[in-house]
């Protein structure tokens, strides 16, 4: 490959080929970030039980956030300070091997960019491995490593990902860390990745196939991950527990079970951090984390999940009332002995236990303090419904103290800016290379194409689109006939949806 381009990220400096033969995408930058970040918490966490410290540089203090609410981070501190004893003696530091180290697999690598960071930025590894199918993408990941001094740690594999990561399902040969982050959807790779994973290892899990798991497609949705996506407010955190849910059941099959760290709704993807552990106790109790979601297309409730989303804003359009604020709503369900957090995925959103009975008496509760005009509600309406029932609580709105999280207080950052307009995936790489078209032009023409339907065969032939799509041309008696090949338009109807326990830490 000719290289001419190279691409600064984090401490990687990437060599790129001209042409669009190999796959790059910059949105993915703080995908990559956040990756670099949980496998040097995972390694520090798991090193100082081999008895070694990992060095990161530029790390004067750590600064220690608490997760759990109900805990402030003078206690998280404490607490961490209790658990990790006295500081192992041995030290190690990123860019040098360690043989007590952790087993890294980047198993769909394309260029070598994140595994190339790997080596440079985080601590206390032993060996990368970074595989691609394509034989572009391992002679540019094998310049990569060479041009940024890390072939020490990096190993290159031209290999089906799937059948390197069964070729070490045995205890001795499986990783520490596997990095699954796919063009679309990992369901191929779910079932040898829970097998190729060490005692306690961290998988890394990137879904790009959102209009899928949002509801667009819930029949594909449920061939992928056995569970049918539906279209709602909360698509977004449900997508989190359908890739969940379908981890849970791969590793189930091999007395396996997954313990989410760390799961993540970004721009046009999910990513989720999940450790593995194996114990055939726990994996029994798999069932009892799954549930039918009932829907209701009227208010947007739905029953039988125990932790799910609720939209303050979504409750008030519905009963036609002012927003009460987030504080005073959160304030609210706390006074009333229920569990309440953010939501990273949409800032109007907050996740409770309390179930969609005492969200709706809240919500009569509040609308009795700020009256809608009832004459103007249509008795068949589900506002009129909802609040002609009188509500079997008196919510409590004065704001408490800890109705306000520390990473609120602390103004940390919630939700990724995007740094520059057009923001979204990028075209597939070629394998002939050659440049695509500009994607804006492409959308533009490609938009509202199933809104603004044409019947007009002399229209159709101007109109590309993939259900009409040209075959051949014929000729008869000098005269040129267009063939087309039309595909069947119908649709079939979710009916059941499958969800994994909701354990989302933002």
């Amino acid at each position: 490959l000719e290289c001419k381009h190279i691409i600064n990220i984090g401490k990687a400096s990437i060599l790129f080929p001209s042409a669009n033969e190999v796959f790059y995408n910059p949105v993915q930058e703080f995908n990559r970030d956040l990756t670099c970040a949980v496998i040097t918490e995972f390694a520090r966490d798991q090193l100082a039980q081999r008895g070694l410290k990992v060095l990161v540089p530029g790390e004067t203090e750590r600064v220690v956030v608490s997760l759990a609410e109900e805990k402030n981070e003078a206690d998280a501190q404490t607490e961490e300070k209790k658990n990790g004893g006295e500081e192992p003696a041995v030290t190690t530091t990123v860019g040098e091997k360690c043989e007590n180290g952790l087993r890294v697999l980047e198993a769909l690598a394309a260029s070598g960019l994140r595994s190339v960071r790997f080596a440079l930025e985080v601590p206390g590894l032993q060996s990368i491995t970074a595989n691609d199918f394509s034989t572009q993408a391992a002679a540019l990941i094998s310049r990569n490593a060479q041009y940024n001094e890390v072939s020490h740690l990096l190993q290159v594999s031209c290999r089906d990902a799937s059948m390197l990561m069964y070729e070490m399902r045995g205890k001795k040969n499986r990783y520490d860390v596997i990095d699954l982050d796919p063009y679309g959807s990992p369901a191929p790779f779910l079932d040898a990745a829970v097998q190729a994973i060490s005692e306690g290892g961290l998988l890394c899990i990137t879904c790009t196939d959102m209009a899928v798991m949002a509801g667009n497609s819930g029949e594909t949705c449920y061939s992928k991950y056995g569970s049918v996506s539906i279209k709602a407010r909360y698509c977004h955190e449900m997508a989190l527990r359908i890739i969940l849910h379908s981890l849970d059941q791969r590793a189930a099959v091999y007395q396996r079970y997954i313990q989410p760290l760390l799961s993540v709704s970004v721009d046009f993807y999910i990513r989720v951090f999940v450790r593995v552990f194996t114990g055939q106790a726990v994996v029994k109790n798999s069932a009892s984390k799954q549930a039918l979601v009932y829907n209701c297309v009227g208010c947007g409730s739905f029953h039988l999940q125990r932790m799910g989303k609720r939209t303050a804003h979504g409750k008030h359009s519905t009963i036609h009332c002012n927003t009460p604020q987030l504080l005073q709503f959160r304030s609210a369900l706390l006074h009333a002995g229920h569990r309440v957090s953010l939501s990273h995925a949409c800032k109007n959103a907050i996740k409770t236990d309390a179930p969609p009975s005492v969200i709706w008496d809240i919500m009569r509760c509040w609308e009795k303090a700020n009256p809608v005009k009832r004459e103007k509600l249509s008795e068949t309406s589900p506002a009129f419904k909802i609040l002609s029932t009188e509500p079997s609580l008196q919510a409590c709105f004065t704001v408490r103290e800890d109705a306000n999280p520390q990473s609120r207080k602390r103004h940390l950052t919630r939700f990724q800016e995007n740094p520059q307009a057009f923001w979204g995936p990028k075209a597939r790489a070629k394998a002939g290379g050659g440049i695509s078209g500009d994607l804006q032009d492409r959308r533009k023409q490609f938009q509202n194409k199933r809104k603004n339907q044409t019947t007009d065969s002399s229209e159709l032939k101007k109109f590309p689109c993939k259900r009409f799509k040209k075959v051949s041309s014929l000729t008869r008696r000098n005269r040129p006939w267009e063939v087309f090949a039309v595909s069947d338009t119908s649709h079939l109807s979710p009916t059941s949806l499958a969800f994994h326990d909701p354990i989302v830490l933002v």
